[in-house]
């Protein structure tokens, strides 16, 4: 259920800084919202953080990417057991359309309702450093995975080993980005 209609599995790297990818998701909408709103939810795939639906209100966003993975899923070096970003939210349209600060640029999380399916496309802007692109691309891949499984009601993967195998994979895809 995660591809259809053209889109790719992978993210993609427009611009130079700008990162894309996306999902397809059983809706409606309304449902998706939710897990994007919703620190309850959102912790479940992505990161826990109250979020007021009003331009200029602040968030504050906390992974605990080990209770996305396995038990015997051990979290890579060098990571710590929270990370937490601050942010702000920069525009809503309910239903329709998410965007938050993240460091220099933002992340617009845009829904299109199509049938009994919505599909969710990630934008990320700003991803000026090359290094953090990698990093980023799996993560929202891993993320994304894990929201796909949770809202279709089947075995989410683990998150570290998922986002550890995808390093090699991006490293690859966006360091030649000719190659397929």
């Amino acid at each position: 259920m995660t591809l259809q209609d053209g889109t790719g599995a992978f993210a993609e790297l427009t611009g130079g800084s700008t990162m894309v990818i996306e999902r397809w998701l059983p809706g409606p909408a309304d449902r998706i919202w939710r897990y994007l709103t919703d620190s309850d939810l959102r912790r479940k795939w992505f990161a826990a953080g109250e979020m007021a639906l009003v331009p200029g209100a602040p968030l504050n966003l906390v992974w605990h990417n080990d209770t996305l993975s396995d038990a015997d899923d051990v979290r890579p070096a060098g990571f710590p057991e929270e990370q937490l970003m601050q942010s702000q939210v920069i525009a809503v349209d309910p239903m329709r359309m998410l965007k938050i600060a993240w460091g220099k640029g933002d992340v617009t999380f845009a829904l299109k309702e199509k049938g009994d399916r919505v599909l969710l496309t990630v934008t990320h802007r700003g991803l000026d450093d090359q290094g953090a692109q990698t990093e980023i691309a799996g993560g929202w891949h891993m993320h994304l995975e894990i929201l796909v499984a949770t809202m279709s009601g089947t075995d989410r993967p683990s998150f570290w080993s998922g986002w550890t195998r995808l390093q090699v994979i991006y490293d690859d895809r966006l360091n030649n980005p000719d190659r397929e």
